[in-house]
This record gives structure tokens, C-alpha cells and sequence, in this order.
């Protein structure tokens, strides 16, 4: 059976990336983001339309990646070191580099649906430093969110001659137990023959 419908973000992980030359990456271990709230990522891209015979004769469309926000209760300092270019002093005090260098990274995460969870990673990826904010507290205590606004765009992947932004598995893809312990990347298909 499939998914009639998606709901629930959880399993978000990082994967620092290392980018060559040539736009092609590695990735470290992914490591857990708890606390996911809300991932909004819409894609970027524009379609051209070429008129001609009063008709539309050509379209294309182009895949610019996708951006938006990333919502969870606390980003973990993991990631403000690993990605974000915080450092740590002798005293565990973290603290944020002026021009520090943009890190790439994957970011995998889940939707769960009526039958089964779909897994998705988005390959290159680049996060904003989050705004600092924070209230008083009333009489209730409502928990407060952090937000990270992420750029993912493609890296090229050899095995499939392509430039690739983002992977997406379901339950019963020879990819999906596995999924979280490191970050896929497309491979060809088998070449059959008969």
C-alpha cells in the first residue's frame, strides 16, 4: 500500500559535506538535530517560455535548489561548531568567528505517512547563523524555537553522469533501513540484459 497522505517531521540529521573542485562530495557520519519542529524548503527555479506558431513551442525550467527554514527547539552546539564556524575556548565556552567559512552539508530527515515514512536527503546544503531572540516568561512557560534558514543546491554524483539536488526512499527501497547511518548518493542501474 502507499501513502495517501505525509505528516510528522522526525530523524533530522546533518552530514558535514567536503565539495571538490569538480562539485562533487564526501560526507561525515550524520548527526542528530533533536527537537524538529517544522522544515519548510520551497524550490527555487524559473520556466522560460519560448512563444512561436502563437502557441507555446519550447518550455524549460530550471532547478535552482531549494530554500527556506528549519525550525527545532535548540540548534545543538555540534552543529554551530561543525557547520556554522563557532569555536571553543579553554573555558567550554562557545564562540562565533567573524568570516568564518560557509561548510556544506546533507540534510536527511523524515515525513511519516498513513502506510510508511518517506526519508529524503538534500545534498548541498548551507545554513544562515539564527537570530538571537528570546522573551520574558508569563505566567506560562511556552517553549521558545530556534530557526535556520537553508540554501540547498546540487553536487555532481559520478555514478549517475548527473548534477543532483535531493533523494528521496520508501519502505522497501534496498536504501531505506540504512538510510540515516550515512548519506546515500544515487547509484546507476543495473544494465540488464536478456
Amino acid at each position: 500500500m502507499a501513502n495517501k497522505v505525509k505528516y510528522g517531521l522526525k530523524n533530522v540529521y546533518y552530514a558535514k559535506a567536503t565539495v571538490d573542485a569538480d562539485n562533487k562530495a564526501t560526507y561525515d557520519t550524520p548527526v542528530a538535530i533533536k527537537g524538529a519542529v517544522n522544515l519548510s524548503l520551497d524550490a527555487q527555479g524559473d520556466t522560460t517560455k519560448f512563444r512561436a506558431d502563437n502557441m507555446n513551442y519550447w518550455i524549460g525550467q530550471s532547478n535552482n535548489g531549494y530554500e527556506g527554514d528549519l525550525e527545532v527547539a535548540l540548534i545543538p552546539d555540534s552543529f554551530k561548531k561543525d557547520i556554522l564556524g563557532y569555536k571553543e575556548d579553554g573555558d567550554g565556552a562557545l564562540y562565533e568567528v567573524k568570516d568564518a567559512p560557509t561548510v556544506y552539508f546533507a540534510l536527511l530527515f523524515q515525513f511519516e505517512g498513513d502506510d510508511k515514512a518517506t526519508k529524503h536527503v538534500m545534498y548541498k546544503c548551507s545554513a544562515t547563523r539564527p537570530t538571537i531572540a528570546g522573551s520574558t516568561t508569563e505566567e506560562t512557560i511556552e517553549p521558545e524555537t530556534e530557526t535556520l534558514t537553508i540554501t540547498a543546491d546540487a553536487i555532481t554524483v559520478a555514478a549517475v553522469n548527473e548534477d543532483v539536488v535531493k533523494a528521496s526512499v520508501k519502505y522497501g527501497d534496498a536504501a531505506y533501513d540504512n538510510w540515516f547511518s550515512a548519506v546515500h548518493q544515487p547509484t546507476a542501474s543495473p544494465v540488464i540484459t536478456t
